[in-house]
């Protein structure tokens, strides 16, 4: 893989800002602080010569390849890490926005039908696809059944969140991030990564494992920091993930495609409870 361009260059995961803080008693004073930046991402698809837009995300730098590819990963564009070629910062475009393009090159080998995009065009302009529509394009992607997978025991799931945000090193200063992990059954954390996005959370968690050969992740689990949605469930089954927990509610979607999948979906995963949606045979 390959990044073009001065590094000093590239937008950081923080911005500082001055907010005027205004106190109960009237008193009003400056204060030094940082926030989550956020940017615009371009991903685009090169494969035998041609270049094609796939898809424009908001996120916050950092981790760019790997949202990247665990975007397409998602999608089912790419689904092997022999696929993938180079991955570059895209030179062809207004140097303000070198760091906001990010070219996946595919082998020419690779299986990619440009057909696929459209359900990649849909999801990121949130144009409405009904459920049905949704679930039946992943169908089609190539989602596959789940293994049986781990058996986690239930203190292990609910020590994630607390393990989860003590990874959450951009949080701690910003208070403004998603986090998704990667965790044994033991509960020892393997990979966390943070965004405004939380399906981009979950994209560059995905991302590393297939830039890496790890995929699929049959025997890990994912921690997401907030709700579990339809986005989350599809990205987490594709990468053969078979345990997804949130710390909060999952959708009527997400419910529907986990029992599909027959992954595991807990929600609500905080304190001393959880919420088990589907397949409870994987706890303990």
């Amino acid at each position: 893989m390959t990044i073009g361009g001065p590094a000093s260059r590239r937008p950081g995961a923080t911005t500082p800002v001055t907010p005027l803080v205004i106190s109960a008693d009237g008193s009003r004073r400056p204060r030094s602080d940082v926030v989550a930046t956020e940017e615009p991402l371009e991903i685009r698809v090169a494969h035998r010569g041609r270049e094609h837009q796939v898809a424009v995300t908001m996120r916050t730098p950092g981790h760019d390849f790997e949202l990247a590819a665990g975007f397409l990963h998602g999608e089912g564009m790419v689904r092997a890490r022999e696929h993938v070629g180079k991955v570059s910062y895209c030179a062809s475009g207004p140097p303000e926005q070198l760091y906001n393009l990010v070219t996946v090159e595919l082998a020419a080998a690779a299986p990619f039908d440009p057909q696929t995009m459209r359900r990649a065009m849909f999801t990121s302009s949130s144009c409405g696809v009904c459920g049905k529509a949704s679930i039946d394009s992943v169908r089609a992607s190539g989602l596959a059944a789940l293994p049986d997978g781990p058996v986690v025991d239930a203190a292990v799931l609910l020590s994630l969140p607390d393990r989860l945000r003590a990874k959450q090193k951009v949080f701690e200063r910003t208070g403004g991030l998603h986090a998704a992990g990667l965790f044994e059954p033991n509960g020892a954390p393997l990979l966390v990564r943070e965004d405004v996005g939380r399906h981009n959370a979950v994209d560059k968690v995905v991302g590393a494992l297939l830039l890496a050969g790890k995929l699929p992740a049959r025997e890990r689990i994912l921690q997401v920091s907030g709700r579990a949605s339809f986005e989350i469930v599809q990205k987490a089954a594709m990468a053969g993930i078979p345990i997804v927990a949130a710390v909060s509610a999952p959708s009527s979607l997400a419910v529907e495609l986990a029992e599909e999948a027959g992954m595991t979906l807990i929600g609500f995963s905080r304190e001393r409870t959880l919420g088990v949606y589907t397949g409870p045979q994987r706890i303990a």
